[in-house]
């Protein structure tokens, strides 16, 4: 089940998110699931050279280490209880294991016990470069598409240009946008993006917020900052906040990802540029060395290219059924 902020989605618009997310993982799929069909096909038996191809080619697809000797040590458990006897059942419990690791995050769901009326405030955290502004632009649309009203905040105010590209994605999607000078206080514009937000009766509040300061101490202490404020006005707030992270970056973006989720309270991933790699495994190893689920996914430029993330769709994407 795909659920979003405002809960499940239609049964049509889930097979459309499952053609969509077949589509982006085609280039890790040509990779993974051409290599683990090959070892499937010559596996009579599974042995223990089975399960180190398997896990050379699950560090080849980016699950990282830890993520991938984890699941290669429970599926040897599994092969030493004698469970598995072929390449086919050994590919069937390799899906049960990542999709495990995924749904055991998205089963932690942050947003509802906070929420419980409008407005919902997201703030978007994470390093320049990564598309957050983007992402905000496409999460106001996304959420346009639902029935919602959305205003987007402009917290960036170290970037002009963050401001300006902002603005740009607000008349794109027919979404207002609450700014102040390049380089005006970020926890200043939050707040008046809340009121805003509380007077005009906004279902869903869309905070970009800065990837750079002078010093990541700086960064981490305005995104305290601006957090307290958003507590000031609504004590629940922000009801999320996504760290938007680059999957072409793959495990180099781990370690920061690692320092906004110690001092950002992440709740959630946005994984960009999703179809532009052929490592998604990227995914999973979020999942598991970040403890955080992937809530969202970009797939391309479009404005409707930012999906929720399904696990299932995921896994029997990058797989294969």
């Amino acid at each position: 089940m795909i659920q979003t902020l405002f809960g499940s989605l239609e049964e049509p618009e889930k097979k459309n998110i499952f053609g969509r997310m077949k589509e982006a993982v085609s280039r890790t799929r040509e990779t993974l699931a051409d290599r683990l069909e090959g070892i499937v096909a010559l596996t009579h038996e599974v042995d223990e050279a089975t399960l180190e191809e398997l896990e050379m080619t699950l560090l080849a697809s980016d699950l990282g280490v830890a993520t991938s000797t984890e699941v290669i040590a429970a599926l040897r458990a599994r092969v030493k209880r004698h469970e598995v006897h072929n390449g086919a059942e050994l590919k069937q419990l390799l899906k049960a294991e990542i999709q495990s690791i995924l749904d055991a995050r998205e089963e932690q769901d942050f947003f509802k016990p906070r929420y419980t009326a409008p407005p919902a405030v997201i703030m978007l955290v994470g390093v320049n470069g990564t598309g957050k502004t983007t992402t905000s632009g496409k999460l106001a649309f996304y959420f346009r598409r639902q029935g919602k009203t959305v205003l987007l905040c402009a917290a960036d105010t170290f970037r002009a240009a963050a401001i300006e590209q902002l603005e740009v994605w607000g008349q794109r999607t027919g979404v207002e946008m609450i700014k102040t000078r390049p380089g005006g206080d970020p926890s200043a514009v939050l707040f008046d993006g809340m009121r805003a937000a509380q007077a005009r009766a906004i279902d869903v509040l869309i905070v970009d917020t800065a990837g750079r300061l002078h010093t990541k101490d700086n960064l981490m202490a305005e995104l305290d900052k601006m957090r307290r404020t958003a507590q000031r006005i609504i004590p629940s707030a922000p009801h999320e906040v996504l760290l938007v992270m680059d999957a072409t970056t793959g495990q180099n973006g781990l370690q920061q990802a690692r320092l906004f989720t110690e001092s950002a309270g992440v709740t959630g991933i946005v994984l960009t540029k999703l179809d532009g790699t052929a490592k998604g495994g990227i995914a999973v190893a979020i999942a598991r060395e970040l403890k955080l689920p992937v809530r969202y996914v970009g797939v391309g430029e479009k404005l409707e290219d930012l999906l929720p993330f399904d696990s299932k769709a995921f896994v029997d994407s990058m797989l294969g059924n």
